[in-house]
């Protein structure tokens, strides 16, 4: 008995003192002498991005998430299809829809001039959601830093993990928890749709619904840029008041029964979300604290680190 409480303490104190070291790996200041200016130069180009085209801020804070609900936060999403990878672009919820690939790859290409093989994709895609939600008015946080990028790509999970548009509360709050992130991360995190857009086939059926859970007059508006039939592809902004700008205006619409997909609306629906929601629609303040401190939790998820994983040249490959 004594022996089997010792090998339990023994691996109790080895996970703890692997999970520990794990989070101890990242810090904010992993490239202070190896790469002191890898911060600003990704600033800049994504900035210059951001710049041209003001939607692509939506699209580099969605690939960071896209990124870290499969496998973890290690730039698997980034690896192209080869003989030996099936690539997490294609995708059901990535396919035709995830985008901002080339702005990371350029991101990457600067910072390899100053410090060749110093700085990860992965940690490109953390500092580059951050820098774009500071360019369109939202929040900003200090990034941790030092996660490494994976050999490996996850097809089936990203076919699994992924939240979708149609998915019902229960099952939105279930995947959160999964990756270690609260009810309260979940509603913060859906205010991302305050900036971008989504495709006409995936807010058809709510708009055609006449259901009591969608204003009318915003439905109908709707429907001219989204058919019964074809242009699936046809995009609207998920929030209409002020769509380039991250703000709690999202969590307002959703009090006027006006978001865009599903997946919004049901969290003002008479369940455990509603008071969350209402917080944030009265308190810009409080829907700002909680994105950043989710956003910080969700670069957390499973980072490689130490001697895991590699530093890719290109982020699309393994070197």
């Amino acid at each position: 008995m004594t022996s089997s409480n010792n090998s339990f303490v023994a691996i109790f104190s080895l996970l703890l003192f692997s999970t520990m070291q794990c989070h101890a790996q990242l810090s904010s200041t992993f490239y202070d002498r190896t790469c002191p200016n890898a911060l600003t130069t990704i600033r800049t180009s994504i900035r210059k991005a951001i710049s041209s085209e003001r939607r692509m801020a939506a699209s580099l804070i969605r690939l960071h998430f896209h990124d870290c609900f499969v496998q973890g936060c290690d730039a698997s999403l980034l690896l192209d299809e080869t003989p030996t990878i099936v690539s997490e672009k294609t995708a059901l919820p990535n396919l035709g829809s995830v985008r901002g690939f080339g702005i990371i790859e350029d991101a990457k290409r600067e910072v390899e001039k100053t410090c060749p093989g110093v700085v990860s994709c992965a940690d490109i895609l953390a500092v580059a959601a951050r820098d774009a939600s500071t360019l369109v008015g939202g929040p900003s946080w200090t990034v941790k830093l030092g996660r490494r990028d994976s050999t490996t790509a996850s097809h089936t999970l990203a076919e699994t993990d992924l939240p979708g548009p149609f998915d019902p509360l229960s099952r939105l709050i279930s995947g959160f928890a999964n990756k270690g992130l609260s009810t309260r991360d979940m509603v913060a995190l859906s205010g991302s749709h305050s900036i971008g857009q989504a495709q006409c086939f995936l807010f058809r059926d709510r708009i055609y619904s006449n259901g009591t859970d969608i204003d009318a007059g915003f439905a109908s508006t709707r429907r001219r840029q989204c058919p019964q039939e074809d242009q699936n592809g046809n995009l609207a902004p998920l929030d209409l008041v002020t769509p380039n700008q991250l703000d709690n205006n999202y969590f307002k619409n959703l009090r006027q029964r006006k978001g865009l997909l599903q997946s919004d609306q049901v969290l003002l629906s008479g369940g455990s979300t509603d008071d969350i929601v209402l917080e944030y629609s009265n308190s810009p303040r409080a829907f700002a604290s909680d994105f950043a401190a989710a956003m910080i939790k969700m670069g957390d998820i499973s980072p490689l680190t130490g001697q895991n994983g590699i530093i890719r040249t290109v982020c699309g490959a393994i070197n």
